[in-house]
């Protein structure tokens, strides 16, 4: 068998090496893990593009996905995001200092905080993400549509959330 990427050399090498084994596993996570590097190094500098970090993106992404009025609290941005409270906190921080959310007390919660995406928020996001989509179509362009939803279909049974 002649391997035509990285991974699969590894793979032969550890079944020379230790045949009583299979790392047939690799061949799939290996992988997996080097396409999401090279995806993530690629949608960090389309942010950038933007001004914005990979972090501040997913923050103005949920905001503008809960819709009108662009409001969510602190700890629902949190979930949606899938980061700790403190993550968070530091990315609205960073948002608001340029002025693209502003943070008001909850008036149900003292302790709570509402994000709300500022109008230049709201239009940077939505200039943005059109951008993003076309490189996620790009980096998939390799995989037509049929590849592409079994792909999808597959990944989704080893999502664990």
């Amino acid at each position: 068998m002649s391997s035509q990427d990285r991974v699969g050399m590894f793979v032969e090498q550890w079944r020379r090496e230790r045949p009583d084994l299979d790392p047939s596993p690799m061949a799939v996570i290996g992988r997996m893990r080097r396409v999401s590097d090279e995806f993530t190094r690629e949608l960090i500098e389309n942010y950038r593009r933007f001004g914005l970090g990979e972090g501040e993106f997913d923050v103005l992404c949920a905001l503008r996905r809960a819709g009108a009025p662009f409001a969510l609290s602190q700890g629902d941005i949190a979930a949606h995001t899938v980061v700790t409270a403190g993550a968070t906190s530091k990315r609205v921080d960073r948002l608001e200092a340029t002025g693209l959310v502003t943070r008001s007390q909850r008036t149900d919660d003292a302790r709570g905080r509402i994000v709300e995406l500022t109008p230049e928020g709201r239009a940077l996001i939505d200039d943005a993400y059109p951008a993003h989509l076309q490189l996620e179509n790009q980096l998939l362009s390799p995989l037509d549509d049929t590849e592409r939803r079994h792909l999808e279909a597959l990944l989704r049974k080893l999502v664990r959330d």
